[in-house]
């Protein structure tokens, strides 16, 4: 039977060696997720909330990210540590509040008839699954997909956020999460993610390699491409992913803050990661090591709809133009395979030490 959390898979203790020079900010972003790992239970069954007091209360007057992380947390492998990275970023694209000669295509709010039940409240072992949908009558029922809502399903609702210039761009924004819309007038509104239809996720690049329209390797910039260059088609082959994302506006954000991430606080560039909560605790330092490059330490903050599993993990890059930029480029290129290393704090490690005895 598959692992339903990290407390179904094998773990060991290993020598914890950091980078040489860690990023500064990875202090000050394991700070901003203390009040939420503090005051939630931990899907992974690896820590309890009590075990982050400790780490928490000498992160307030901690300077040496060197020193803190190595004195209040152990390293520990699931099962042999191998995983998976992928990068997002928050692309900027063109986008009007109203919609007008240019900007057609909606960026919706979620919608007040979207349910949300925790499957874990029914059956232990569906704990961490979330369905979505809506009642009709006495049942839930599947949401509209994304075809459907492309169709209409939505219209007349008043639900419309915004209206991007690009169908495509708003596509890829939808698959990042959030994003900054480049208004007519110049000014800049910032949008998150707010939920999901409950559709399950399909790549869509992944659906052209299928299909013979697109060969490996595949990228962002090459399903863009191959989307705006076949007009006629790329509806449908946007439609082959039946998710949609709903936002609502960010405000209250200084332009060097990342989006809100899933603990309620902005994520820092380059040191933010999305997680699987199932696997990964939300707050925990991560070492990630990349073939060939030095290990990097991230602060798990975030979660995505792709990001399942153990050992799989979405690197936060930054804000980028959605079609140019470093951050939208290195996030790119950021999918390969990893050797992943949580740190747990001590407290929890010594508990799982004792328990594996």
């Amino acid at each position: 039977m598959a692992a339903r959390n990290a407390a179904d898979l094998p773990r060991s203790i290993v020598p914890l060696t950091l980078p040489a020079a860690p990023d500064t900010r990875s202090l000050a972003a394991f700070r901003a997720a203390c009040p939420a790992v503090l005051a939630r239970p931990d899907r992974s069954g690896l820590t309890r909330p009590e075990d982050w007091a400790t780490p928490c209360e000498a992160a307030q007057s901690a300077t040496s990210p060197t020193a803190f992380f190595s004195a209040h947390f152990t390293a520990v492998r699931l099962g042999d540590g191998k995983g998976f990275a992928t990068g997002y970023f928050e692309p900027e694209i063109a986008a009007s509040r109203t919609p007008g000669p240019g900007y057609a295509t909606p960026l919706y709010r979620r919608p007040p008839d979207l349910v949300e039940a925790d499957l874990g409240l029914f059956r232990p072992e569906w704990r961490g699954r979330t369905l979505r949908g809506q009642i009709k009558g006495q049942k839930i029922t599947p949401y509209p997909t994304r075809k459907a809502i492309a169709e209409g399903a939505l219209a007349g609702q008043r639900l419309e956020l915004a209206w991007a210039a690009d169908a495509n761009a708003a596509f890829f924004l939808e698959i990042q999460g959030s994003g900054r819309l480049r208004l007519p007038d110049g000014t800049i509104m910032r949008i998150g993610y707010d939920s999901q239809n409950g559709r399950d996720y399909v790549a869509i690049g992944r659906v052209l390699r299928d299909q013979g329209k697109l060969e490996p390797p595949i990228s962002m910039s090459s399903i863009l491409d191959w989307l705006r260059s076949h007009p006629v088609e790329a509806p449908a082959i946007r439609a082959a992913n039946p998710s949609q994302i709903f936002f609502r506006e960010l405000t209250g954000l200084s332009p060097e803050q990342g989006p809100i991430g899933a603990l309620g606080h902005p994520l820092t560039p380059r040191v933010s990661a999305a997680v699987d909560p199932a696997f990964t605790p939300y707050g925990a330092p991560l070492l990630v090591t990349r073939p060939g490059e030095p290990v990097m330490l991230q602060i798990a903050a975030d979660t995505g709809g792709a990001i399942r599993g153990p050992g799989r993990i979405d690197m936060f890059r930054g804000p980028s133009p959605l079609d140019s930029g470093a951050a939208a480029s290195e996030a790119g290129n950021l999918a390969s395979s990893i050797d992943i290393t949580l740190l747990l704090p001590n407290a929890a490690a010594a508990r799982l030490q004792d328990k594996a005895r």
